[in-house]
């Protein structure tokens, strides 16, 4: 769960009926955000916007490198899975998790996830050199500017449920292979079973 009680009314209901009718339960996220849906419908719009934008693989290379040096275990699970899912083998994803570098990308995507992560650790410390370094592999600075927000985003959602305590939902413990979970596991670790939502 989280650190804040979860809110009741019927606006935080019909966030818990379509997180139970989408996947069985109710994420602890969504009870964060339950405390201002607003917020929270101006999240996922935000968020389809900027996956709109770019190659999901590549937004998803992005997210995990930002989410791990932010040290979000929720995000870097939940983006883990997502290219575990849909583009790589668990023992890449492990390997994207650990040393990026070490797991067979192209350089394009190997500067991709530096930059990200850059993004996220120390943004006014970006320089030309670094845009100039994507420029390299091919990027054109609408790209570039679509990694920036990606990242920027997930240091906004990941810094909200960290601040609140938010822990990963429980079902990342059936859901994702116990050798690839603890490298998923950055920050706080994922919920008990019982305090599932």
């Amino acid at each position: 769960m989280s650190y804040l009680r979860t809110p009741d009314g019927d606006d935080a209901a019909r966030l818990y009926d379509t997180d139970r009718a989408a996947q069985g339960f109710v994420a602890n996220y969504t009870t964060v955000f339950a405390h201002s849906p607003a917020v929270y419908a101006a999240w996922q719009q935000l968020s389809a916007a900027v996956k709109e934008g770019m190659d999901l693989r590549r937004y998803e290379l992005a997210t995990l490198a930002a989410a791990r040096h932010l040290r979000s275990s929720y995000c870097a699970l939940a983006h883990g899975q997502v290219l575990r899912d849909r583009f790589y083998d668990a023992d890449t994803v492990r390997e994207l998790a650990t040393d990026h570098h070490a797991a067979g990308l192209d350089p394009a995507d190997a500067a991709i996830m530096d930059f990200a992560e850059r993004v996220a650790a120390d943004a006014p410390g970006i320089t030309a050199d670094d845009i100039d370094r994507l420029r390299e592999h091919g990027l054109s600075d609408a790209d570039i500017f679509q990694v920036v927000l990606a990242a920027a985003a997930r240091c906004f959602f990941s810094t909200v449920l960290d601040a609140v305590g938010a822990e990963p939902d429980a079902h990342y413990r059936t859901t994702i292979e116990p050798e690839l979970r603890p490298v998923l596991t950055v920050g706080r670790p994922i919920a008990e079973p019982d305090d599932a939502g």
